[in-house]
């Protein structure tokens, strides 16, 4: 006996389509209804606030799928010019056992040690350039048009690093794998290079996380550098990295996150950008939602001062998940008692940008914390 398919009055009890419009799973509520994040703060049992910091910092570690790496850094200069009012220089150094990469640095002129930024970029679907993104590229004049439009589009204009140096402070951008010197990273591409480095028992998102320790580890240990005023600073994708360092290292004293905050739960919507893949590989550590929703990885930073901005028009991120995240947060550092280390804000009329206002706020907060005025 052949037949076409199940009877007609049967048609409701199993699951079609598996895969709705967005590319989730239909089950994907359920899935989500799952998601209790059961290390969290105030839901976890620990109630000591150091031990749930180890133990969160260690499951976030776990995570990254990519080892902790102590090789020497191997640094060389190859390149040191004046700027206005900075020395700009090009060094290489081992990022990790596996990688020596070429970075850019700016240091203010007089006599230091100086406070510094880690500067960290964004993604942007814009591969040809990585540090340029956000310290001008005076060695590159094909990264330099590049360079300036992308200022234009984010930053108002402005290069961060270069304005950074300017107020005083020693900067670091290094490229992240796939973008400026490491190009070689088309969008569609981005799926494949993450299938491989789950093969390869990495991920993309533990990778880039474990280089930005390094990062960070470096930047302390230049004579040049005061290695307890250490910041991280990044817009967009940057910004996930600047408050992910922040709660992993413990070189990063502070952190400036610009346009990226949000809740797991209220990310997961049909319509999100998220849902595309492609870019989400980058901030994406596989089973760590099993543990922790996004602001609860950041609550690891605490009690260290964090600073969080974003456009209330920003496309990426829904209202909702910000004021998650922001709440979320907020009792971390409140349960700290270091209330005033946390700065978060909504700007009117602002989409995903890092605006020259915003800036500015940003880099006063910063000479609070780990700028020449040390609290």
């Amino acid at each position: 006996m052949t037949s076409s398919g199940p009877p007609e009055s049967e048609a409701a009890d199993f699951e079609s389509p598996g895969v709705l419009d967005d590319h989730l799973p239909a089950c994907h509520e359920r899935l989500k209804a799952d998601l209790t994040f059961p290390l969290a703060w105030g839901a976890s049992p620990i109630r000591d606030l150091p031990t749930w910091r180890r133990t969160a910092r260690a499951t976030v570690e776990a995570h990254l799928l990519h080892p902790p790496d102590d090789t020497p850094f191997h640094a060389e200069v190859v390149d040191e010019r004046p700027g206005q009012g900075c020395r700009r220089r090009i060094v290489l150094f081992d990022v990790t056992r596996y990688s020596r990469v070429r970075a850019t640095m700016l240091l203010p002129e007089g006599r230091g040690p100086f406070p510094a930024v880690l500067l960290l970029h964004d993604h942007g679907a814009r591969f040809d350039i990585g540090k340029e993104k956000l310290v001008r590229p005076w060695y590159d004049a094909a990264k330099l048009s590049s360079a300036r439009a992308w200022a234009d589009r984010c930053f108002g204009g402005r290069f961060v690093g270069d304005e950074l140096a300017r107020r005083g402070h020693v900067v670091l951008a290094v490229d992240a794998p796939g973008w400026g010197d490491r190009s070689g990273l088309g969008y569609e591409g981005q799926q494949a290079l993450a299938s491989n480095l789950f093969h390869l028992g990495s991920s993309p998102a533990g990778l880039v996380a474990r280089e930005d320790q390094r990062a960070a580890a470096f930047l302390a240990s230049l004579p040049e550098v005061d290695g307890e005023r250490v910041a991280a600073l990044g817009f967009s994708m940057g910004g996930f990295r600047a408050w992910q360092v922040a709660a992993l290292s413990d070189h990063v004293r502070a952190a400036v996150a610009a346009c990226w905050m949000t809740g797991l739960k209220e990310l997961m919507v049909p319509g999100g950008n998220t849902l595309r893949g492609q870019s989400a590989y980058f901030m994406l550590h596989p089973g760590l939602s099993r543990h922790l929703d996004i602001p609860d990885v950041a609550s690891i930073a605490a009690p260290k001062p964090l600073f969080f901005t974003g456009g209330e028009d920003d496309p990426l991120f829904t209202a909702a998940g910000v004021e998650t995240a922001y709440r979320t947060m907020r009792a971390v550092w409140r349960a700290h008692r270091a209330d005033d280390r946390l700065h978060t804000e909504v700007r009117p009329g602002v989409g995903h940008a890092f605006t020259p206002a915003m800036q500015d706020a940003a880099f006063t907060w910063l000479d609070r914390w780990t700028g020449h005025a040390r609290p």
